[in-house]
């Protein structure tokens, strides 16, 4: 490696100044090494030169105070008398060095130029002869002269190498960071002054450029000896050939780049920081990602303390100006193992960072050292045993703030010695990463909020448990998503019925959140309403279709139609645990599945019609007889579709889990809810309902044709009093013969034959009246003098409840009166 010492460098005078003639021999004294200065003094080539005895260079012998130098490996420098190329005598000052490594003697290093012409030496007399040469050879020197300022005033870090990777020559930049000389370092190797294996690949890039001649660069990142902090360098590596292009050096020069490292690493966290933070609207989840991005990025540890309003998806009250706060530590990463209980609430002094940011509103760096950080941990123990554990020596404080208003603060400490402490550039990054988390953490809350309101309105909107019924034994679930969208507007309902029977419902309205909330609401209310009416489930559905196409049109109010439109799909079914026939009819929802006792679960094929609110398409009922025990699976679309799987999968494991042998539907609703959806919240919202059928024994039920004879009513009573009186129901005797006459009475004066009795003994007593008349009756409240106009008065006054529901023939009169005390709630013919 050529180059020139700190110690050794040129002074006005020093004859080395001018001539750059180096040359290094091996121990044997053959030359190893060749400059262009060499060649330019005494006209050899490096390809002519190396391997030649330095000896044949001398015109003259050395004198004898150099060969006791020589022989006592002491540097040497005086006059001497050296042969170029044609022979001719050259008269110079030569400096000889010994070179040594870890083994001993390596060589010499020889410096030759020639004695400076004094300032006042007179010019020569004719200007036509030497004067041209001199002129010549001064502006070489001036060259080689320029030539060496530029290595040693370089502000960048140089050094050359020999061909083995020995430091040969370094300039004042490199000398810094070594924190040696040249005169240290020369003839040593990398390895030899920078043991750590941070260096080594330096080290192996200049043997590499020293074999193959092949220039390299690399980056990396050290301490190096003259620095306090690791620095990032990028370092190049390239060879120093000579003209027949043999490699007779290596040049390696570091540049120092920390400061743009610094930025590039900060850019890249933030993009990462603009990727990662806010995938989900959960408060906690969003939290947790902040610290995984910052550490160890951005800190050795990062604590996120939140304020409990936040938590609970509530915005929270302006904090006082002054005071302790109490903050909810939230989430923590570090990236050494450390104790630090995440979810306690935390109460911070006044005059810790995290209270003081929070209550000015901006961060602050601190060091550990600092007056402020002192008094801080001598009131806060816990904190001051966590510092001594772990070591910080800087930290950073900052306010999570977002539409003006405090959600929390988070804490970076660094805690690496090998790092410097935290700036003002560490705290611009830690306030942009608080920035953008805010703003993701108040999306997350306002998203709570929104869907705890949500979920709130849905729940008060389902079932509060299972209607007194006994027709069928039901268990339902309903599970909302758990999307960016929010809660949808799926539902079940159970509806008791006249004569006994039960309706069963499931619904789905399009789309998520309040608007679907509302809309579900409104639409269950209907089918309640229409369901009190007894339509049959086509009829009822096409009367709800028409009601979504009002409300999607905004007629039903008279004002603007919503914003998105309205849809749903239904499933309206009817069970009649005398007649044991299942009526079913869709409005574009899945079909259900049906388990008959001791066989496999198979799906309900029936005509769909179309989803609520498209209108002018007809609705379809079907009727499906049923053995007692059947279990019937009304469900939503949320429970057999999904991202990572197609509906006719969901279908077929749907069929496989009702199929499996359970102690009770409770169960079984939680064993298909597991395995359909593996135990994770629904994408979308799930409902289901099951329901085992029961049915009615013949002996519970008794029924008479009645002629179209007013003489036939007291017969009719007469049966009527007999049955009840076998059903053990003596003290309904009275009120029922009342009811009875008043119904049948009103059917065979006022409508059309066939006119049909039935009762039934259930939870409680049901009279059904049935003719082939369309025509109802109306409550009307009669006056002093009328003679008429007071039965169906006095039925609903005797009864629980009466009303009227139409068949294909016809109508059917009921009405329903409650049980003796001890008889309430009991069907001694229910099987």
């Amino acid at each position: 490696m050529v180059g020139r010492a700190t110690s050794d460098r040129a002074e006005p005078g020093d004859p080395f100044a001018a001539d750059d003639a180096v040359a290094v021999a091996a121990p044997d004294g053959a030359l190893s090494a060749w400059s262009p200065g060499a060649q330019r003094l005494l006209g050899h080539s490096a390809a002519e030169a190396v391997g030649r005895p330095a000896t044949e260079l001398l015109a003259s012998a050395l004198p004898d105070s150099a060969r006791e130098s020589l022989a006592a490996r002491r540097p040497w420098t005086g006059p001497a008398v050296l042969r170029d190329r044609d022979g001719v005598p050259v008269e110079c000052r030569l400096r000889i060095r010994p070179l040594t490594n870890a083994e001993g003697g390596a060589g010499w290093f020889l410096e030759a130029g020639r004695p400076q012409v004094p300032a006042t030496a007179p010019e020569p007399a004719s200007a036509a002869g030497p004067t041209a040469p001199r002129r010549q050879e001064e502006a070489v020197r001036t060259e080689d002269q320029l030539l060496r300022w530029a290595f040693y005033q370089s502000p960048f870090a140089l050094a050359i190498h020999d061909t083995e990777g020995r430091f040969l020559r370094l300039n004042a930049p490199m000398e810094q960071q070594m924190k040696a000389t040249e005169s240290d370092l020369r003839g040593r190797l990398i390895a030899d002054h920078l043991t750590d294996p941070a260096f080594e690949p330096s080290g192996r890039a200049v043997e590499r450029v020293a074999a193959t001649g092949v220039p390299e660069r690399f980056e990396t990142h050290a301490r190096v000896p003259g620095e306090q902090y690791a620095h990032a360098w990028i370092v190049h590596v390239f060879p120093l050939k000579d003209p027949d292009g043999a490699v007779r050096g290596v040049y390696l020069s570091a540049l120092d780049f920390s400061e743009q490292s610094v930025s590039r690493e900060r850019l890249a966290l933030l993009n990462e920081a603009s990727r990662r933070i806010g995938s989900s609207l959960d408060v906690i989840r969003t939290a947790q990602e902040m610290t995984e991005v910052s550490v160890p990025g951005a800190a050795d540890f990062v604590s996120v303390e939140l304020l409990d309003a936040v938590l609970q998806g509530d915005e929270p009250a302006p904090l006082p100006l002054d005071g302790p706060m109490e903050l909810r530590r939230t989430a923590v990463r570090s990236a050494t193992p450390t104790v630090v209980t995440v979810g306690d609430l935390v109460r911070y002094p006044e005059i810790s960072p995290l209270a003081r940011c929070l209550a000015t509103g901006r961060g602050c760096a601190y060091r550990v050292t600092d007056p402020e950080v002192a008094h801080w941990l001598a009131q806060d123990p816990g904190r001051a045993t966590w510092v001594r554990r772990n070591h910080p020596h800087s930290m950073i404080a900052v306010p999570l703030r977002a539409r003006g208003v405090n959600l929390g603060a988070a804490l970076f400490t660094r805690n690496d010695p090998a790092l410097p402490p935290y700036g003002e550039g560490d705290l611009r990054v830690a306030e942009e990463l608080a920035a953008r988390a805010a703003v993701a953490i108040d999306n997350a809350r306002r998203y709570t909020r929104e869907r705890t309101t949500t979920l709130a309105l849905q729940h008060s909107l389902l079932p509060q448990g299972i209607p007194d019924q006994a027709a069928v034994t039901v268990a339902g679930r309903y599970l909302p998503a758990v999307s960016r969208a929010g809660v949808g507007g799926d539902w079940y309902d159970v509806i008791p019925l006249s004569g006994a029977r039960v309706a069963l419902v499931v619904g789905d309205v399009v789309g998520h959140g309040l608007h679907a909330s509302a809309a579900m609401g409104r639409l269950r209310t209907a089918v309640r309403t229409l369901a009190d009416v007894d339509l049959p489930p086509d009829e009822l559905l096409a009367q709800l279709d028409d009601l979504v196409i009002r409300l999607s049109t905004g007629l039903e109010t008279g004002g603007e139609p919503p914003t998105a439109d309205l849809g749903a799909t239904c499933l309206y079914t009817v069970y009649d645990p005398v007649s044991r026939v299942w009526s079913l009819a869709s409005a574009g929802h899945p079909w259900p599945a049906l388990l008959t006792p001791g066989g496999t679960a198979e799906f309900v094929e029936l005509p769909t019609g179309p989803p609520l609110g498209l209108g002018g398409h007809p609705f379809e009922s079907v009727e499906v007889p049923l053995p007692e025990g059947s279990l019937l699976a009304l469900y939503t679309n949320g429970l057999v579709e999904g991202h990572d799987r197609d509906v006719d999968t969901g279908l077929r494991g749907l069929r496989t889990a009702l199929g499996a042998t359970l102690p009770s539907l409770e169960t079984t609703c939680d064993h298909i809810l597991k395995e359909l959806l593996f135990d994770r919240r629904p994408a979308d919202d799930v409902a289901l309902l099951l329901a085992r059928t029961r049915a009615l024994d013949d002996q519970a039920v008794a029924q008479w044709d009645i002629a179209a004879d007013p003489a036939a009513v007291a017969e009719t009573r007469a049966l009527a009093t007999a049955r009840l009186r076998a059903w053990g129901l003596d003290e309904l005797i009275f009120v029922a013969e009342l009811v009875i006459s008043e119904l049948v009475t009103n059917a065979i004066r006022y409508a059309a034959p066939p006119v049909q009795l039935r009762l039934i003994m259930d939870r409680t007593l049901i009279c059904e009246v049935a003719d082939g008349s369309s025509t109802a009756p109306h409550l009307r409240r009669a006056r002093i003098l009328d003679e008429g106009g007071r039965g169906l008065m006095l039925v609903a006054q005797l009864t629980e409840g009466w009303g009227t529901r139409y068949t294909g023939t016809g109508k059917i009169i009921w009405a329903e009166m409650p049980l003796p005390g001890e008889r309430a709630g009991i069907a001694p013919g229910r099987t």
